[in-house]
């Protein structure tokens, strides 16, 4: 459960998270990446853009996460995965 302070939500109304605070095995769709410009052309680069599904294969512990995206597997750091909101 989400506190009132996460819970965030899009121009569409959808309620979004950080992708860091999602579990092993949950699939989403990126909404957007709260960056500047040279992390979020290099999390472009690696398909992490509006509209992505993306599905947490892997989470360790406090580190980093395992990703899927398309075809194609990434581990992704707790700090960028806090910059990337999903829904």
């Amino acid at each position: 459960m989400l506190s009132l302070s996460e819970d965030k939500r899009n121009f569409d109304g959808m309620q979004t998270i950080p992708l860091s605070n999602l579990a092993k095995g949950r699939r989403v769709k990126l909404v957007a990446v709260n960056s500047g410009r040279k992390l979020k052309s290099h999390l472009y680069s690696l398909g992490l853009r509006p509209g992505a599904t993306i599905e947490v294969i892997g989470k360790c512990g406090n580190g980093p996460l395992i990703l899927r995206i398309n075809d194609s597997k990434i581990m992704l750091g707790k700090g960028m995965a806090r910059k990337i909101m999903v829904g």
